[in-house]
């Protein structure tokens, strides 16, 4: 299995340049929005990498940018009740789209935490790392750790609530 900066590097050489073609449409020849949704996509990509291959990607990516460009315009123009994109002839999307969108609500609910408390759960969490290993990271106490985690959790869990995502 290929580690994650192997899948990355992979995914970055054969769909960088096909994803910001198709974004910079998205966005009206934008270059630094679409560098941006490209680079966010491709984040989310290795958070991900253990489920993608690189060759069978494009699915995913392109959803994943696509959801971006939607969110990005939505955030602009709050009346707005359609996004105007031209149709692309892309490959069947699959059955992970619920995941995704899952996945970019979460992301959207931690960069609402405040940057302590986001720090220490993508510390323990993304990261999995133990408390002792996250404080010595951090350079704070570990009961430092273990309060600003329980405090970002329940801030989490608060923010998920409202934007509709329950517990399965």
């Amino acid at each position: 299995m290929d580690s994650a900066e192997d899948v990355l590097i992979q995914l970055y050489d054969r769909w960088r340049g096909p994803l910001l073609h198709y974004v910079l449409k998205l966005v009206d020849g934008d270059y630094q929005q679409a560098e941006d949704v490209v680079q966010e996509t491709l984040l989310r990509a290795w958070r991900h990498y253990d489920e993608l291959k690189p060759d069978d990607a494009a699915p995913w990516l392109y959803t994943v940018a696509k959801n971006l460009v939607i969110s990005g315009y939505r955030r602009r123009n709050a009346r707005a009740t359609e996004v105007p994109l031209e149709p692309v002839d892309l490959p069947p999307v699959s059955d992970q789209v619920e995941h995704v969108l899952q996945t970019w609500q979460i992301a959207s609910a931690l960069r609402a935490l405040t940057p302590e408390h986001r720090t220490v759960v993508i510390e323990l969490y993304y990261r999995r790392r133990t408390v002792a290993e996250a404080a010595k990271t951090l350079g704070i106490p570990p009961g430092t750790v273990k309060s600003r985690c329980f405090y970002a959790l329940r801030a989490l869990r608060d923010a998920l609530e409202e934007r509709g995502v329950t517990e399965a």
